[in-house]
Order: C-alpha cells, then structure tokens, then sequence
C-alpha cells in the first residue's frame, strides 16, 4: 500500500514538474522552466532580431528537502529582451508592477503561496509542496521552431546553493539547489515566521483590527539609511483580491475616487455601503503624508509619526524624524470574508522628491509588531499580523545625478565648475551647446549668476587667463542644487574650508542636510561656524561628516527674481558655512595635494557630481612655477655676492 502510494506521488511530480529521476535525486529544491514554441505577432519587421513573438512557459518550484522554505525566490535568467505580460502565482520581487520589461532577468517571489512545505509535514502532497507559474510575454527575435530559454535559473532565496542547470530535451532546463552547509542563520525550522530583515528603508505592514468584511492596517515606513532621505514621500501598491480603502487617518490618497467601486464587483457586493465616503478604489491606490496642520484632526489625524509633509529624515539627523505612520481601513471582497483571512498588497513602490531611488521587495510574513500597552501595565501588546517590505537605495546605470559640487582653493583665482551636463544633458542641443566639452573655468563672483547668464564672464576669463574656449560652447550642468567646495586656509596646526549650497531650482528645502565623505581629513575635523555638525560612522568606517543648518536657518530658499527682474539676473537660495579641521589628529595629511577635498558629497542623501580636476593638481605645479621665478633673482643676487 506504501509503496502504490509512492509511486502515485512521483508520477504525480513526473507530470507537473520535470523528470522522473531528477524529481527522484533531488534532495532539496528543485526548479524547472518549459517553453513552447513562440506565435508572431505584430507588426512585421525586416530585422528578424526585432521581430515579436508570445511565449508560453511555466517556472515550477518543488521543496523536496527537509524545512520549509519560507517566502521563496527565484531568480529567471531571461535573456532575448522578454517583456512579461503576466504570471500567475507570483509577482516580480522588486516591486515592478506587471507589464514589465525583464530582459535582463528578473526575480519572482511568490504570491498568494510564499511558502512551500515539505513532503514529511504534508504526506507528499504536492499542493503544499509544489508551486507552478505560468508566464505569459514577449520576446524578440527567437523564430519557432526555436524556443526561449532562460540563460539561467536559480533560487533567489539566502543560505542555498544551486548546481548546474541541465536541460529537459529542447524545451525545458532544470536545477537543484540545497542548503548551503556554511550558511549562519538565525532561523529555526520550528520558528513560524522569518526573522525581519535590514535594509535603508523599510515598511510594516500591521493588521490591528480584523473583522469579517474589513480590517484596520497601520503603515510604518522607517528610515535606517544613515544619509537617505524621503521629502513629499508617494506610496503605492497593488491589491490583488479587488481590496478598497473606506478610511484613512494620518495619510490619504492623492486621488479621492470611489467611481472604480460604484461601477465594479465591489459595488455590486456591497449594496447597503454609502460609497460617498469611500476614499479610494483604484488597483494600485498613491498615498501620500498629511501636513503638520492637520496633526491635531480628530477625524484624519492624531497618528504618532504623522503629517509632516511627506519629510522622513535619517536617523542620524534626528531619530524622532525618521519615522512615518498612518492607518487605514481596508474592505475585502469574496472568497476572503474571513477575519482571519488577511493578506498584504503586493508591488510596493515609495519614491520621493530629489531623493534616492528606493526598489523594494515583497511583504514578507513576520513576528507580530509588539509595543507599549496604552493602559500604562508593564506589558507588551502585539497586532494580529505583520509582514515586512525591505526597500533599498539602487542608482541604476546611465541614472544622471541631481546635485554637484565645484571646486576652488586659496591658492587658485578659478573656480572648477560643476560637470557638463552632471545633471542630465538637455534635448536638441547639437546646434547651440556641446556635451561633451569640459565646463569651462569661472571667476569666482560667476557662482551666483545663472549658467545662462555666464558666457561672458567665462569667455573673459578664459581670455585673461589664457584658457582655451570650446566651440560650441559647453552645456549647463542642469542642477537643481550645486555645492561649492572652498579650501579657505591651510596652516600649520590645522586648515579650513567654505562650504556655500546653492538652489537654483523653486523648491524651498526645509530641513535640508548635506554630508562630505574625507577618507584623510574627518579624524580632524573640529566645528562649523554656521552650520550643526558631526562625524558619523557609516559601516563601520568613521570618514563622514554630516551637517545642517542651525535650528531656524534650516530652510534653504529656491532662486527668485533679482532686484531688477528687467535687468538683473535670477539670485539663487543660498547658504554658507565655514568648517575647520585641526592636524594633530591627522599628521602627514596634504591639503593642497587634495587631502582637503572631499571624495564623496551628499544633499539630502542624493550623491552629487563632483569634477574630475582639484585645484591642487595644476595649482600646485603653478604655485612651484611662480615661486621659482621670483626666487631666481633673489638667488643670483646671493651667488653674485
């Protein structure tokens, strides 16, 4: 009787996975990708690299091994420019919402089934073991009878290693991946729930209420990135089972719309509910943060870590900041009105103003958020469900910068201006400006004229100094924010430098912070004048300065008219501050040799663009030049004696 039901269970995987014998010999988790052969689509093009195709395949992953994998990942190597249209029981790691381009590879995780048990927890039963998706795309340039495959495929998940893959006849390729033996982890095979995870930003997700038709959900999103920063943050997600939110406190949607709910299945279910007072029914809702005004509001405020205008600071500037709460009423739709039947929404997505780019991953099942009883008992009190979504800084490649900084030094009339187009190059510029040509050297009075206002003190300054003028002349640097660097005095015992912010953009910054990155010179900074500082530790290494403008001159201004707006040129926000740095602390250092520059430079946690020449470079060999010929007289004079 045993062994017939055996074989019923490996014929079973026999025919929803791959092959008999690896379905047999892997002891652990076995992934398997098939593809059918591709149908032409339209348009008909005469490059056959270009031409579309739909692909049909299905990805299946199997826990053969002995613990539960929790929350699965796997990464799906495609690679003839796959555009993904659909997937079924998954959704794409990173929070991109369907379609979506996955040329490049992609990582699925699960959805609604994230977690795949065992055959000895469940008897074999494939249902609880196995999960199957079915992809449903674009691809380009792989003519039937030709099938797409991935180049490669792999579990995303940490602590396993995965063997090489094999393929199954023409159409299919397979791959076993077991725990790695020199993986430390803190996870039990017992434990119900995955431990929380780091990341620069991350958001709980805690079910606080749950009734048989809706539930209460309180949001946290918390900054743990030491220079990353949120100003008017946006929030989205999906809902995947045609979710809607009733109310909110603490945040609201930037749209108010109830028309999707009144016209859908939801309105249809729910015909005694007054949709008038619904918030929002949109698949994929933006939520944005209240202001400070509306803390006090009874009705859509008095949320801890609320209103703030959408501003979450780094827990370096200040902790109390780094947080942003709100609350939300959330309706089901059939088949979940189930109290206990709560699930998370998926693709989230959290962006802000010249702020980092943040991709964040899917909500993960965790332990129940505890805090304070409110009745003031020494006990904890925890919430009916959480799940964890991790978000991380990424910059993809080609990504132009938002903020740059120039250089200048004491020893040196110019000033190094910002890159050429460090910001981005503007569109159809072939006959007025170049972007490729180096930005052109600047008197110091050229920093607070607008780059279009600078042509002819550039070109005069070129001519003084005998500086070679590009033709056409370079682009703008296009910046929003710049940062000029000013090596202000180098003595024995200790040097400075003047650090003035300009914003040439319309948004006002409240709160603003900067940071330098000085590999040499942090040990012996000292103070700012004008400015709050500090050198913080950033992973373990102690080369960052952090600072910001003292409490009431935090507001860093945007450019407005000049004093003749018919004569005189636009006047950038501006603030300026002087740093000192002692060399006890720091012997051997070399100011002018570009001990004195720093290497990294952040505003409001965007690194900036900095020039690719120091003052000391040329200054020095000039400074040496100079001083040499006024010194030959004087020493002819003293051999002549």
């Amino acid at each position: 009787m045993i062994s017939r039901f055996i074989i019923v269970v490996l014929a079973t995987i026999l025919l929803s996975t791959t092959s008999f014998t690896d379905a047999q010999s892997c002891n652990g988790i076995l992934i398997s990708y098939s593809s059918g052969t591709g149908i032409r689509l339209p348009p008909n093009v005469t490059d056959p690299k270009k031409q579309p195709y739909r692909f049909e395949s299905t990805l299946t992953v199997l826990n053969n091994g002995l613990d539960e994998l929790k929350s699965w990942k796997v990464f799906v190597g495609f690679q003839h420019n796959e555009f993904l249209v659909s997937a079924s029981n998954a959704v794409i790691a990173d929070g991109t919402t369907l379609p979506a381009a996955v040329g490049n590879g992609t990582v699925l995780a699960g959805f609604p089934m994230t977690d795949l048990k065992t055959a000895v927890e469940t008897a074999g039963d494939l249902t609880q073991m196995q999960t199957q998706i079915k992809l449903v795309g674009t691809v380009f340039g792989v003519a039937p009878p030709t099938v797409p495959l991935p180049s490669s495929i792999n579990l995303a998940n940490d602590g396993f290693i995965c063997g090489k893959t094999t393929g199954q006849g023409k159409n299919g390729t397979n791959v076993c991946c077991t725990r790695d033996p020199k993986f430390k982890t803190n996870i039990t095979t017992d434990e119900k729930f995955l431990p929380r995870q780091n990341g620069d930003l991350t958001i709980m997700y805690d079910v606080i209420r749950s009734y048989d038709s809706n539930y209460w959900a309180e949001v946290a999103i918390t900054n743990h990135n030491s220079l990353g920063r949120l100003d008017n943050w946006r929030l989205s997600w999906d809902w995947m089972n045609d979710e809607f939110i009733f109310a909110m406190k603490g945040a609201y949607p930037s749209v108010v719309d109830s028309s999707d709910c009144i016209f859908g299945k939801q309105g249809t279910f729910y015909k005694e509910l007054d949709f008038a007072t619904v918030l929002n029914c949109e698949r994929r809702p933006t939520i944005i943060d209240l202001p400070p005004t509306k803390f006090n509001d009874t009705d859509i405020g008095k949320i801890p870590s609320c209103c703030r205008n959408g501003t979450i600071l780094p827990p370096s500037m200040d902790p109390s900041k780094s947080v942003s709460r709100f609350q939300m009423q959330v309706f089901k739709m059939p088949p979940v009105l189930n109290r206990s039947e709560l699930s998370p929404p998926q693709n989230w997505k959290i962006s802000g103003s010249l702020n980092p780019d943040y991709k964040c991953g899917p909500p993960v099942r965790v332990s129940p958020t505890e805090s304070p009883d409110s009745s003031g008992l020494p006990l904890n009190r925890t919430v009916m469900a959480s799940w964890q979504v991790v978000c991380n800084i990424t910059t993809a490649k080609g990504t132009p910068n938002k903020c740059c900084v120039s250089f200048s030094a004491y020893y040196n009339e110019s000033v190094i201006p910002c890159k050429t187009c460090a910001c981005g190059c503007p569109n159809n510029v072939a006959r007025t400006c170049s972007t490729t040509a180096p930005a052109m050297w600047l008197p110091s009075q050229a920093l607070l004229v607008p780059f279009e206002n600078r042509t002819a003190q550039a070109v005069a300054w070129a001519s003084l100094k005998h500086l070679p003028v590009p033709q056409p002349m370079p682009c703008s640097d296009n910046c929003g924010v710049s940062i000029n660097w000013h090596l202000l005095t180098d003595y024995n015992k200790g040097w400075s430098a003047r650090v003035t912010l300009f914003n040439w953009g319309e948004t006002n910054f409240a709160d603003w912070f900067a940071a330098v990155q000085m590999d040499k010179a942090t040990a012996g900074f000292e103070k700012m004048y004008s400015f709050n500082a500090s050198a913080i530790e950033i992973d373990g290494v102690n080369n960052t300065i952090i600072m910001q403008g003292l409490e009431g001159l935090n507001y860093l201004v945007g450019e407005t008219d000049g004093a003749d707006p018919r004569r005189d040129p636009r006047v950038p926000g501006k603030q300026q501050s002087v740093i000192s740095f002692t060399k006890k602390t720091t012997p051997g250092i070399s100011i002018v040799r570009g001990d004195g520059f720093p290497t990294k430079v952040f505003f409001n946690g965007e690194e900036c663009s900095l020039p690719s020449v120091l003052p000391t470079s040329s200054a020095s060999r000039k400074g040496f030049s100079y001083a040499t010929l006024m010194l030959l007289p004087l020493l002819l004079f003293v051999f002549m004696l």
